[in-house]
Formats: structure tokens, C-alpha cells, sequence
């Protein structure tokens, strides 16, 4: 399974970590993805979510 958002697709971004003497290595930022029991389509489902769509209010939870 991918390290995705399933409500807006973020996900895992490459770069170059630059230390002081400017040595370049590769580096993974990965999103805050949280499992929730959401509503989707009217029956509540296990989801992956990001924090920024949980706290925006783009999911509405299962209780």
C-alpha cells in the first residue's frame, strides 16, 4: 500500500538533505497519515487520512 492520502492525494516527496559542508544525500518527507473509520459513501470505512484533512474537517468520522 502506498503512502497516500486517500481525500487529497499527499504523499511521500523526494529531495536532497544539505548538511553544513553542503554533503548531498537523498531524503523521504512522508506525510502524517492516520488510520480513521470514516463515512464514505454512507457505511463507515478504515481509511488512511492526513492530519491536515482530519483537522480541516474533509472527513467526517464514524463513531
Amino acid at each position: 500500500m502506498a503512502r497516500v492520502c486517500e481525500i487529497c492525494g499527499k504523499g511521500v516527496v523526494t529531495g536532497m538533505q544539505v548538511s553544513h559542508s553542503h554533503i548531498r544525500t537523498k531524503k523521504k518527507w512522508a506525510p502524517n497519515l492516520q488510520k480513521v473509520r470514516a463515512i464514505v459513501d454512507g457505511t463507515p470505512k478504515r481509511i488512511k487520512v492526513c492530519t491536515r484533512c482530519l483537522r480541516s474537517g474533509k472527513v467526517k468520522r464514524a463513531i
